[in-house]
């Protein structure tokens, strides 16, 4: 009987998704096909199309699995607004390389406003006025400063870019 929680179901799938996010190191999800999945990962074609419809199902499949993952390790609500809160982000992004690239390339969710928006600074030096654009900024910038980390290779220290990030709204002048 083949149900959800059968171990071998389970196993294929673990097969299968390693094998995908090792190809996606190098490739884009438009040049990996099923065969070759199947061909690295040892298992029938069958197998594949009995746990996902196409590449694209097991793409987002992947992506929801990651997105659960990242779920996990964002900055707490109450150390969103601290520099603390960032060089944990930071941290955990650069012992992670491999999977922010990945969660990144699949066009996962981005890193959201409850990740480390400073809300209560962004109504002070702007006067609460378009809170939500802030907000949309922030996380756009802060989504291409990550990638841009990431592509660069991690150079600088997780405290390097803390207090980038952590500047960005305590160097304001209020006059």
């Amino acid at each position: 009987m083949n149900t959800p929680n059968n171990k071998r179901k389970k196993e294929s799938q673990e097969k299968i998704e390693r094998t995908f996010l090792q190809l996606i190191q190098k490739k884009n999800v438009e040049e990996i096909s099923v065969s070759t999945i199947c061909e690295i990962s040892g298992l029938n074609r069958s197998t594949f199309y009995a746990n996902y419809l196409d590449i694209y199902d097991l793409v987002e499949k992947v992506k929801e699995r990651m997105a659960d993952e990242f779920a996990q390790i964002q900055i707490s609500e109450n150390s969103k607004q601290d520099r603390n809160g960032y060089l944990n982000l930071f941290k955990t992004i650069k012992e992670n390389q491999i999977f922010f690239k990945t969660y990144f390339k699949l066009e996962s969710i981005s890193i959201t406003p409850a990740t480390g928006f400073p809300v209560d600074l962004a109504e002070k030096y702007y006067n609460n006025k378009y809170i939500d654009y802030h907000i949309e900024f922030f996380r756009a910038g802060l989504n291409a400063i990550i990638k841009k980390w990431l592509n660069g290779g991690c150079k600088e220290s997780p405290e390097e870019m803390s207090e980038i990030i952590y500047t960005e709204y305590t160097k304001k002048d209020l006059s």
